[in-house]
């Protein structure tokens, strides 16, 4: 009867111990926010995934570091553990950073959230896909080039109300007035929606969120 009980008991702990870690795996998400590190960039169209970031580390008083590749920083979300990325490899080269901290970290793919801008949406536009090409942007070309394409990302649409030949000034240009007014709701969509990602799932967040 002993002898049953014992094995009773070890059977009960190994079931335990297998979702458990298995849960521990999902728990953590990376949540990427893409543009350039220099000053003269802040502000920019083009850096609006870092201030999803920054809008984040504000809201839950996370403290960002410089690390390898990128300023970093970690907060605690109804259980899950959340890494927030701003690459410091220029936008060109996103890819290094999100591949060296996905590894780093042991996230994957479908922990892995990428945001960033995209002209081919009007400007506050919301679109979240599961996979995808990188549309002629050069971040994601550069994280297609070292991850693959399966991975969720959240393009937030900058609108393209440019002459042609006037796409980079654009792209890198400031925000206008108009738009300053409406960023702040922008971002805090923005940020609701990749901790949906999170703690909801994917699918659901693209219900939800896409706009």
């Amino acid at each position: 009867m002993i002898k049953n009980l014992i094995k009773n008991i070890i059977q009960r702990t190994r079931t335990l111990e297998r979702p458990l870690q298995k849960e521990d795996e999902l728990m953590k998400y990376l949540i990427v926010g893409l543009g350039n590190m220099d000053i003269e960039y802040d502000g920019t169209r083009h850096n609006v995934g870092f201030e999803v970031v920054d809008t984040l580390v504000k809201k839950y008083e996370a403290k960002i570091q410089h690390e390898k590749l990128g300023d970093m920083a970690n907060f605690k979300f109804r259980g899950r553990n959340i890494y927030l990325l701003k690459p410091s490899t220029y936008m060109n080269r996103s890819g290094k950073a999100v591949r060296y901290w996905s590894e780093k970290l042991n996230i994957e793919k479908d922990q892995l959230l990428i945001i960033v801008d995209d002209l081919n949406l009007d400007f506050g536009k919301i679109r979240i896909r599961a996979k995808g090409s990188d549309g002629g942007h050069n971040g994601l070309k550069d994280i297609q080039q070292n991850i693959g394409t399966d991975y969720a990302r959240i393009r937030i649409g900058i609108g393209d109300s440019f002459h042609k030949g006037q796409q980079v000034d654009y792209v890198l240009g400031k925000w206008n007035e108009n738009e300053l007014k409406e960023l702040p709701t922008i971002l805090t969509k923005v940020s609701e929606a990749a901790l949906s990602f999170a703690f909801h799932g994917l699918q659901t967040t693209m219900n939800q969120f896409n706009s």
